[in-house]
């Protein structure tokens, strides 16, 4: 397990709580009482740890190497049923956007999510996560199939941000982005969109509108990453996490702004501490979710939709 630096006080209590036991069985001293001691402390220091969180140190927990990714949470969402489909049928495959059909019980649902790799080999292949426009054009081609299907569509959100290289802007990929907007905000099927991780520009835009949009709890959403919106209002990456307090990205934020319409709870310590229990949770909310849009027409369900958009950003002088 890695950590990160704020989570070292955690990291020194469990060393200590491994050598105790590790003591305890290597000899005749009852260590029983210290064990519980040190148990009951790394409790505590955990809760204490993680109820006080910065946004900066959000940011920091979502890029977690040990975060679960899309594939994970297809994987531990559908089994054996996830067919994945390559393609956007005009340049070639995107690796960094993946999508498929799989089953949720007896649900069929179309999947779409950007991945990150696990290594060094892998996050190359993946692109670090950064679509290209191609990817966009698979989603989409994705998206149209599961319209003509009558099957909902779940979009995983994690992206550092769609991929920014010349050719890439060549291919067109502004426009590849808002063409999914427009033709997400008027899809006649339901769509749930969850940030699974980072959720940074219009590379999350690209898959993010939803008839129910959620965050996890340690997730941030955002139309610029801490880092850029610090080197240029700073001229330095020194001012990130001001600049992730200022930006107002955290879950908590998105739902207070009514960006978003919920946030699903993470085990303390974050989704990677229990990856079971937070594929469990995000099952749940699913199921429940689509239950609740299916209640309306399609025409309903489409000007819903539309409004909830439309009503973002608006003001009083």
């Amino acid at each position: 397990m890695e950590y990160l630096d704020f989570e070292l006080p955690i990291k020194d209590l469990e060393e200590q709580l491994t050598k105790c036991q590790i003591l305890g069985e290597e000899s005749n001293i009852d260590v029983t009482d210290s064990c519980q001691q040190l148990e009951q402390k790394l409790i505590e220091t955990k809760k204490e740890i993680y109820k006080n969180l910065t946004a900066w140190q959000r940011v920091q927990l979502s890029r977690h190497p040990n975060r679960p990714y899309t594939l994970d949470y297809i994987q531990a969402l559908c089994g054996d049923t996830f067919l994945e489909l390559f393609g956007d049928r005009n340049f070639k495959d995107d690796k960094a956007m993946i999508g498929g059909m799989g089953k949720i019980n007896d649900q069929s649902f179309m999947f779409i999510g950007q991945q990150k790799g696990y290594n060094t080999k892998s996050r190359q292949y993946r692109n670090f996560g950064m679509a290209n426009p191609e990817g966009y054009r698979k989603a989409l081609r994705l998206m149209k199939m599961a319209e003509k299907f009558n099957i909902p569509v779940i979009t995983l959100v994690d992206t550092p941000g769609a991929y920014p290289g010349l050719e890439a802007e060549e291919r067109g990929q502004g426009e590849a982005i808002a063409r999914n907007i427009l033709e997400m905000s008027r899809l006649k099927v339901p769509i749930i969109t969850i940030i699974i991780g980072e959720g940074a520009s219009g590379g999350a835009l690209g898959i993010g509108v939803g008839d129910r949009v959620f965050m996890l709890e340690n997730t941030w959403y955002s139309v610029i990453s801490p880092e850029s919106c610090s080197s240029i209002l700073w001229r330095s990456w020194e001012f990130k996490e001001q600049a992730a307090d200022a930006l107002k990205l955290t879950a908590i934020d998105m739902k207070k702004n009514n960006l978003i319409d919920d946030i699903i709870p993470e085990p303390v310590g974050g989704a990677h501490f229990d990856r079971e229990s937070t594929f469990k949770t995000v099952q749940e909310y699913i199921i429940n979710s689509l239950a609740d849009i299916q209640k309306l027409s399609t025409t309903d369900m489409i000007t819903q939709r539309m409004d909830k958009y439309s009503r973002m950003g608006e003001f009083k002088e």
